[in-house]
């Protein structure tokens, strides 16, 4: 009999409290006591996935190994579990719907109405346990997106309740998390906006049996006391989230608070093993205590929210406490990079990151700051459309190629030196249809790439449609630019580099998708590395 347990992970009184920081916090804790865990996010909107999303509505677009497009809380479970996501991780009202609908259409409901009960939620309750009836884990976190009232969160949120009653209070839980907010005029801290959140989640009959407070301030006896009383929970079940200096403190606040014994309890599991902590907390203290600084710009178009490049900036975190190096970043917008202000703005960097993007707004930015780092030997790296630009950059400056460009931004462009892949050609639907996930490489062993990663095969995530056109590739070879690495299947070049520059990378893929506290991927732990050297010349 397959026994896995579930928690389910919901929010009140208002967003972004980071209930897929304490999700994963709970996954890391457990993980360490000898559990095998995962989390997974349900996300109420109706798109299918996040894929055709803007940057600005939603933040950064994660990719699994599998190709989905995802949440970027999916990338904070990788980072604290260092254990890959798929598909089944995130699901969306839209593939939800999809999927009911697509049955309707075949037949599958034998002439009955289609309705939200049954159908909607059985489609739900399935999509939660898939992960679970693996057999693969002993327990599945479920993050659902939004607060409890959202209109279109409530399929979710009856979807629990029918869970909760079916699976049995020893096998399903529900953690609310909360915000205890201080009024500074009152001098204290408030307890309705959390009474109400509860009496909300109650009225869709679904009771939490642990509070987590969010809260700027130490939340008292008396008043852990006093939500206890009012919101229906034990005092020890009132668990407070105090605010952080960053995300990686949560699992210690949250295993001195003991979220995890008390989750286990409920579960009536084990408690034996201690959880262990030793090399997150040896990443903290490095993190926390550099010896050196270096500034990086990061070059982008979507930098007004900063989430747009949520695994860029944490794998800056990864790679700076393992050169125990803090990496302050300068955000310098594509769009504001002008020929006269370019050297201004960029006077002082230890490394230039030009990230990824899509569309042609902003480019020439992109472009100059490639230039300003190759002529100034300054460390560069290109990820994705980055590794674009430092290709144009190069056919232009070195090559003399006038106007060469990618036919993404110029689709009659005299030197296409990127061009839509051949797969893509014949490609009119926008979401799901990219070059998505885990891809092969071989590097070049005498290579800068190939001594960040001491290896020759690597597998790293795509998300592109356009790629290096290999009609140009003699040309910029003799001209000094190298390919380093290649997909061994296709031909298709996923590296190129400078060797007469001190740190010169342009990379296809997306490798901050695959750093993780644990692992920090060995690419930006060079290019820092690299940065480090050149703030000492």
């Amino acid at each position: 009999m397959n026994n896995t347990k579930y928690v389910f992970v919901t929010g009140g009184v208002t967003s972004s409290l980071g209930k897929g920081i304490i999700a994963a916090s709970l996954a890391k804790l457990l993980q360490q006591r000898g559990f095998s865990v995962t989390i997974q996010k349900l996300d109420p909107y109706i798109n299918i996935d996040p894929g055709t999303l803007n940057p600005y509505e939603h933040g950064e677009c994660y990719v699994t190994d599998d190709g989905a497009e995802t949440d970027l809380d999916l990338g904070h479970y990788e980072r604290f579990l260092n254990i890959p996501t798929s598909q089944a991780n995130n699901v969306t009202t839209g593939r939800i719907y999809q999927s009911v609908i697509n049955k309707e259409r075949k037949g599958e409901f034998l002439g009955k109405t289609v309705q939200v009960i049954p159908h909607i939620t059985d489609e739900i309750k399935h999509r939660i346990q898939i992960l679970g009836e693996t057999g693969d884990y002993d327990i599945v976190i479920t993050e659902i997106g939004g607060t409890v009232g959202d209109i279109e969160s409530l399929p979710y949120v009856e979807s629990v309740r029918q869970m909760l009653w079916e699976k049995g209070e020893e096998n399903a839980i529900v953690i609310h998390l909360t915000l205890v907010p201080y009024l500074a005029a009152a001098g204290e801290l408030k307890t309705k906006p959390t009474q109400h959140s509860v009496k909300m989640l109650m009225q869709s009959g679904v009771s939490p049996d642990i509070l987590v407070c969010r809260t700027e301030h130490e939340i008292s006896d008396d008043i852990k006391r006093k939500l206890a009383l009012f919101c229906n929970v034990k005092k020890e079940d009132v668990i407070q989230s105090i605010d952080a200096e960053t995300i990686y403190d949560v699992p210690n606040l949250m295993l001195q608070e003991g979220l995890d014994e008390v989750v286990l309890k409920k579960f009536n599991l084990s408690t034996e093993k201690q959880p262990e902590l030793n090399v997150w907390n040896e990443f903290v203290r490095k993190h926390k205590n550099p010896t050196s600084e270096v500034e990086i710009a990061l070059i982008g178009k979507y930098i007004e929210l900063q989430d747009s490049y949520k695994s860029i900036t944490e794998a800056f975190i990864h790679a700076g406490s393992s050169n125990e190096t803090k990496v302050k970043v300068r955000w310098v917008h594509s769009e504001s990079l002008t020929p006269k202000n370019a050297e201004k703005k960029l006077k002082g960097v230890n490394g230039i990151l030009v990230a990824p993007g899509f569309g042609d707004r902003g480019i020439e930015g992109k472009i100059r700051a490639v230039r300003y780092a190759r002529e100034n030997n300054i460390p560069f790296f290109g990820i994705c459309l980055g590794m674009q630009m430092a290709v144009i950059e190069f056919s232009r400056n070195v090559l003399n190629l006038e106007n060469a460009s990618s036919t993404e931004m110029k689709k009659n462009t005299q030197h296409p030196v990127i061009n839509l892949m051949e797969s893509q050609e014949n490609v009119t639907e926008k979401g799901g249809t990219m070059r998505l996930g885990a891809w092969d490489c071989k590097l070049e062993k005498d290579s800068t790439i190939y001594n960040a990663y001491q290896t020759e095969n690597i597998s790293e995530r795509h998300r592109h449609r356009y790629e290096f056109n290999n009609d140009y590739l003699e040309q910029i070879e003799n001209a000094g630019m190298k390919a380093t690495g290649i997909n061994p299947k296709t031909g298709l070049v996923e590296v190129v580099e400078i060797p007469s520059h001190p740190w010169f990378i342009g990379v296809q893929y997306h490798p901050e998708y695959k750093s993780t506290v644990l692992k920090p991927h060995p690419l930006f732990v060079d290019f820092i590395k690299a940065a480090l050297k050149q703030s000492q010349l």
